[in-house]
């Protein structure tokens, strides 16, 4: 007898989903924990004193919010905000799908509209701390907040001010971006579709959107096969005319420490500085782990941000079983999330199929 599961007939609601490998959910259990907990390590020096090589950054709070003792901040709190939408989605058959420009259905409307509800609700609620892009994008789109097409609103004022002249090319989308990583996880187009997208509810400038693009098929690598391989294969994802661009900058920070790459509020180098971090970083497991996020700290400037986006990676890489003791213990934030709630939300996003997010 065959007794795999089947869909009702008629039922479009949930395709099935073979369950996955352990050491995939250990991955995908990485990577919002390992965002936050370099989130937590960078807070307390963020716009401070850089550190140098023989000093250690340790998770003590305080920085700009001030926080306490392993608390996250805005990095992980949005990054939170996507994946609880992702989390929480169910098909939708009666739901309009929101494509890329590239075309085809990448996320449903009532994905992207729970993703902009929970970052109005962060943004009124629970942040601790917000970018100038962000503050002004969502406050854009308050008015809106509760109504049906919230995220359309979200992106048509991320799409006005960027037209405006408006500087839009700030670290704020790349340093939420990993819980997208985890959308398609066998499947780079979508996911590269998805990074898009959801960079775009709050900065509309094209090298904000290539750097999510990246990092996201950096994550989904890293969790589907291991390896860090992921960013740099994403390059083809990117429009023909920008691949040498980025190859670039990837090389360069494949040279360089990363406080060469200070200031980092910028996308671009806020990518090449997480980048640096890891892969100028020797090691393995949770040596590597902890090494490239205490030098993603010594980046300077925007620690806690660089530290994020590093950790989302080498959490997506390394796994949730990396993560030490001493962190998994201390780490938190908004909306009262503990490691072992950042654990389960990683897997949640990856357990789920993909009718349920395109709707």
């Amino acid at each position: 007898m065959n007794d795999t599961p089947r869909q009702a007939q008629g039922d479009t609601r949930r395709e099935y989903t073979p369950p996955l490998e352990p050491q995939r959910l250990d991955r995908a259990a990485g990577v919002l924990l390992g965002a936050a907990c370099g989130d937590a390590l960078g807070v307390p020096y963020e716009f401070a004193p850089r550190l140098h090589g023989d000093q250690r950054p340790e998770m003590i709070g305080g920085g700009l919010g001030p926080y306490r003792p392993g608390e996250y901040s805005d990095d992980t709190q949005m990054a939170a905000c996507i994946a609880r939408a992702l989390a929480e989605a169910d098909a939708d058959p009666g739901g309009e799908a929101s494509g890329s420009e590239a075309g085809g259905a990448v996320l449903s409307g009532s994905v992207l509209d729970a993703a902009a509800e929970n970052f109005l609700t962060w943004r009124f609620e629970g942040a601790s701390d917000i970018g100038n892009q962000t503050r002004a994008v969502l406050g854009a789109a308050a008015p809106a907040r509760g109504a049906p097409g919230v995220a359309e609103a979200m992106l048509a004022a991320a799409h006005e001010r960027y037209d405006s002249g408006v500087p839009s090319a700030g670290n704020g989308s790349l340093m939420r971006t990993g819980p997208v990583g985890l959308c398609f996880l066998d499947d780079p187009q979508p996911t590269a579709d998805a990074a898009r997208l959801v960079s775009r509810l709050t900065h509309a400038d094209p090298l904000a959107e290539e750097a999510c693009v990246l990092w996201c098929e950096g994550v989904r690598h890293a969790v589907a096969e291991g390896g860090f391989e992921g960013v740099r294969a994403g390059v083809d994802l990117l429009p023909v005319n920008r691949r040498d661009h980025w190859a670039a900058r990837l090389a360069e920070a494949e040279e360089a420490p990363p406080q060469a790459f200070n200031p980092n509020g910028f996308v671009v180098t806020a990518l090449q500085a997480a980048w640096s971090a890891i892969t100028t970083t020797s090691g393995e497991g949770a040596e590597h782990f902890v090494a490239a996020l205490e030098n993603a700290v010594r980046a300077g400037d925007d620690t806690d941000t660089v530290a994020a986006i590093a950790g989302a990676l080498v959490g997506a890489r390394w796994g949730a079983s990396a993560v030490p003791a001493r962190w998994r213990s201390s780490v938190h934030g908004w909306p009262g999330l503990a490691a072992g709630d950042l654990e389960d939300l990683g897997r949640s996003v990856a357990r789920q199929p993909a009718s349920a997010l395109r709707g």
